[in-house]
């Protein structure tokens, strides 16, 4: 299969254009289940379950983490685009039940201008780096080892925060909201260059998993500075 760098200028365009607009499908269809999930009472509920012990909240994200793995493998190795729109879609959903404790918690404990600035935010800063990537040409990949070992030391802290009961404050978030927006730039690198032009539909799913842990901490951060 040919990769996006060397296809044909055409090709280029077209497996660039699916990709984007298959992550602005993927955004849209996350809000759906949100307020899905809000009006019938689940978010809610998931926000108890895991309010009732740190225990709760750590198995709730190992389970979907285990979840959101392997969608996102499904969707990489697969050469049939209908098998990535599975893993794209289990992604969201997965991805949608996570946030949903969160959401709610700003949604009826904070400003009711939390969202809506985080989600501005987290679309401004998306498109500078988007922006970025494509005009600079600049190949990012070399950032994947880097990103590999900062993952692992964030997965490291945030464990050890839930098990023995730390709070990691602002500095944790603003430290993530720079690892999401290298991961932005990583992933736009590789849509650029080294996707096959079969793979948009796991692109948008590699560049919707970025966007949804930029917004997580940037939505973080907004909460905790409206509470000052």
């Amino acid at each position: 299969m040919l990769t996006v760098a060397q296809a044909r200028p055409n090709e280029r365009a077209k497996f660039i254009q699916q990709t984007y607009t298959h992550l602005a499908g993927a955004v849209g269809a996350f809000i759906v289940v949100e307020f899905l999930l809000f009006q019938t009472g689940i978010a809610g509920v998931l926000f108890r379950f895991v309010a009732a012990s740190r225990f709760s909240w750590l198995a709730f994200l190992g389970a979907f983490a285990l979840l959101g793995w392997l969608s996102r493998e499904l969707a990489a190795k697969a050469d049939s685009v209908e098998t990535q729109y599975t893993g794209l879609g289990i992604y969201v959903v997965a991805e949608a039940l996570i946030f949903a404790p969160l959401l709610y918690i700003a949604a009826f404990f904070s400003s009711p201008d939390v969202i809506p600035t985080a989600a501005i935010l987290t679309l401004f800063l998306f498109g500078g780096l988007t922006t970025v990537a494509f005009t600079t040409r600049q190949d990012f990949t070399f950032l994947g080892g880097i990103l590999k070992i900062a993952a692992f030391v964030a997965l490291g802290l945030i464990l050890c925060s839930i098990m023995f009961g730390f709070t990691l404050g602002l500095f944790f978030s603003v430290a993530m909201v720079v690892f999401a927006s290298a991961a932005i730039l990583y992933d736009t690198s590789n849509v650029i260059h080294h996707y096959s032009t079969h793979q948009y539909v796991a692109a948008s799913l590699e560049l919707f998993a970025s966007v949804a842990l930029l917004f997580w901490y940037v939505l973080q951060i907004v909460m905790s500075l409206s509470r000052r």
